[in-house]
């Protein structure tokens, strides 16, 4: 041990939340009590796109990649006997935030906490929602104003706590380089900041405080050097502009405060073993270089690209950090890369590159016009597109993937049935009656305004009319929204109130735009696809193939199906693809308006086996049962298997690197589908 004061260890926290509020709600108790130091709270894409569990979009999706969270019953229920007062909790949520802010506010003020020293962070940032995540509900104008008003709200009455993490993690899941995963969210925190300073609602000697709140969610990926340098340049630009586009002098209020999760796109659901490794390495990019630490990391668990982990799967995440804090000497040293000019070099690279990319961002307008325009989206695409061109020409190696692929038998995943957590189908029907029971006895309830006194405490319909006064004029919201949380208001009926107001936003996709990313030159696999698209379509005389890129239901998640549409484009494919957030009626009728050969549905949050059988049914019921359907996204293999026999007739898992190779499998199920002879390998490779 040296004679300097060992450093803490950053907060500890598994993300974490499923099924119920009272199954989250003991997870988070046992986590506890297995050394985890903060909460981060995974919510349902209902609850992160404003939806009650029964809305027709919700279908298959309540308590599947996160908790429910509908009213302030579920708040309660899911920190139940977890001081908030003391806790430091993370809630993963941007559209939405606000409201779920105010929940658990409220659900703090029943237990009699002090609200000034609740401590913890709203992930809040919008933009990355438009460019990667996709949970967002309103246009940019309107979601950059509730982001302003919480940010306000929260500097004058919850000081502890950070209203905004701006997120760069979902940049680099959708492809974004080092460079891009800086400037694009610098890019947004100067749109937020911007925002709070011109809306007049915090005095200008004040402003410092609400820098000093401003905190980031990063990703960590295995190139761990690059990955640490990135984290420096983080700190160094954030300092920068700080200090000279806000002015501010305390270095205390400047300094960039930043969480991580680790990156969960290089998880390989081939030799998912190798995944433990990759987490390590990538939390050593975040932890190793104490003057670019992160102040709280999350790691996912090695079995995340087969499905959803089991507690014992996120304890060995947990553990890995505690062992690298608790029985290395990590801690007990200052910076171990100081002074070292290849990190240096490295870094005034970086910065150098990423202040012209601002600047470039700035020129446009800034974040909000930059992804009104399409710039940022196309750009994300584009890297990505590059990227998994690298991984299919095997320039960017991944073991057990595209290099290293022999292997013993893996015990881990001897029972993949065993291997992750599945979610009880029949918890969805619980929850839909208990939104609706909830809404029919509310207002019977005395105690739920504390007392009922109607011009003190406002019933439903006045709450949500109050919202709206307050949505189309220019107050802060957060005191409208509180007053909807102590009401009884549900998330779909907040969301709904203010979608009346604001309206609703589709994103750009960026796919149109993208350029190619694949040479088709004489004898490449994209150009033999190109020939084998082309001869079937001459044999149907159909002029050009049509393929449908359908994403049903709330799943965001649009990487892998923009990746698909954008090689199919490049094969020669006309390519239908509208974004997310489609149901299964639409996608159907969308087949059956464009006359599409293939229909390929996407889908990672788990709710293909409500939806796919949907589209099939809708599509038979229409006479155009021989459209072959296939599927792609994060499928357990009984599920592919009852699906198959369902009448899907392909499903593709991460394990299905090459996209050119999906490419002609696509063609193989159109050819099938119209008794059209299979082309043998020897005139044109599948």
């Amino acid at each position: 041990m040296t004679e300097r004061q060992k450093d803490r260890p950053w907060l500890m926290r598994t993300y974490a939340g499923h099924s119920t509020a009272e199954a989250s709600n003991e997870l988070y108790r046992r986590n506890l009590a297995k050394g985890q130091t903060g909460l981060s709270v995974a919510f349902d894409l209902p609850t992160q796109t404003g939806y009650d569990p029964d809305h027709i979009l919700a279908r298959g999706e309540v308590g599947r990649v996160g908790v429910p969270v509908s009213h302030l019953g579920d708040m309660r229920r899911l920190f139940q006997d977890i001081p908030l007062e003391q806790m430091n909790t993370s809630m993963t949520i941007n559209a939405t935030a606000m409201w779920l802010l105010a929940l658990y506010q409220v659900a703090a003020e029943e237990q009699g906490a002090d609200i000034s020293k609740l401590q913890g962070t709203t992930q809040n940032d919008i933009v990355k929602e438009y460019l990667s995540r996709g949970t967002h509900v309103f246009p940019p104008g309107p979601s950059l104003r509730l982001t302003t008003d919480m940010i306000a709200y929260t500097v004058n009455h919850i000081p502890k706590w950070n209203p905004i993490n701006i997120c760069s993690y979902h940049l680099q899941e959708a492809g974004a380089t080092p460079v891009q995963e800086i400037s694009y969210a610098m890019a947004t925190a100067i749109a937020v900041l911007d925002s709070v300073r011109d809306s007049g609602q915090v005095p200008e000697e004040r402003f410092g405080e609400v820098v000093a709140r401003i905190s980031f969610f990063v990703n960590a990926g295995v190139r761990f050097i690059e990955e640490m340098c990135k984290m420096r340049a983080f700190g160094r630009i954030w300092d920068t502009i700080t200090r000279e586009r806000y002015g501010i002098a305390d270095p205390k209020q400047r300094r960039f405060r930043y969480g991580v999760q680790v990156n969960s796109l290089g998880l390989t659901e081939a030799q998912p073993e190798n995944n433990v490794q990759r987490i390590v390495l990538e939390m050593l990019a975040v932890t190793l270089s104490k003057d670019a630490r992160a102040r709280a990391v999350q790691l996912p668990a090695w079995n995340e690209a087969l499905g959803l982990p089991r507690p014992w799967d996120q304890q060995w995440s947990l553990r890995i950090q505690q062992v690298l804090a608790h029985e290395s000497d990590l801690l007990e040293y200052d910076d171990i890369f100081a002074g070292s000019h290849v990190i240096e070099a490295k870094v005034d690279s970086l910065v150098a590159d990423c202040l012209a990319e601002i600047d470039r961002i700035q020129e446009m307008g800034g974040a909000m016009a930059a992804v009104e325009s399409g710039y940022l989206k196309s750009q994300l695409v584009s890297s990505h597109a590059e990227r998994r061109a690298r991984i299919e020409a095997g320039e960017d190696k991944i073991v057990g993937v595209n290099c290293f692929q022999q292997t013993e038998p893996n015990p881990l995943t001897a029972d993949l049935d065993t291997a992750i957590m599945t979610v009880d189908g029949a918890v969805e029907d619980t929850i839909v009656e208990r939104i609706r029971r909830w809404r029919a006895e509310r207002q019977e309830s005395s105690d739920r305004q504390g007392g009922g006194d109607p011009f003190v405490f406002p019933t439903v319909s006045q709450a949500l009319v109050r919202l709206k006064e307050a949505a189309a004029g220019t107050e802060n919201l957060m005191e409208a929204t509180l007053e909807c949380a102590r009401a009884g208001v549900t998330t779909g009926e907040w969301a709904n109130a203010l979608r009346e107001v604001f309206g609703e936003f589709r994103a750009p996709t960026g796919v149109s735009s993208a350029p190619v990313a694949v040479t088709a030159e004489e004898g490449t696999p994209l150009a033999l696809v190109r020939e084998k698209v082309a001869r079937t379509a001459e044999e149907l005389g159909s002029g050009r193939l049509r393929l449908l890129v359908g994403k049903p239901g709330l799943d965001g998640h649009s990487n892998g199906a923009e990746q698909i549409a954008v090689r199919a484009r490049d094969a020669g494919f006309e390519v239908v693809y509208q974004g997310i957030r489609l149901t299964p009626e639409e996608i159907s009728a969308a087949a059956l308006a464009e006359d599409v050969h293939c229909v390929g549905l996407s889908i990672l949050s788990g709710s293909h086996s409500a939806l796919v059988p949907d589209v099939l049914e809708r599509l038979r019921g229409a006479g155009a049962g021989d459209i072959p359907v296939v599927l792609g996204g994060i499928i357990p293999q009984t599920d592919a298997e009852a699906l198959m026999a369902a009448g899907v007739a392909a499903v593709f898992t991460p394990k299905d690197f090459g996209i050119t190779e999906i490419i002609g499998r696509i063609v193989d199920e159109i050819r099938k589908a119209n008794k059209l002879s299979p082309l043998i390998s020897t005139e044109v490779p599948a």
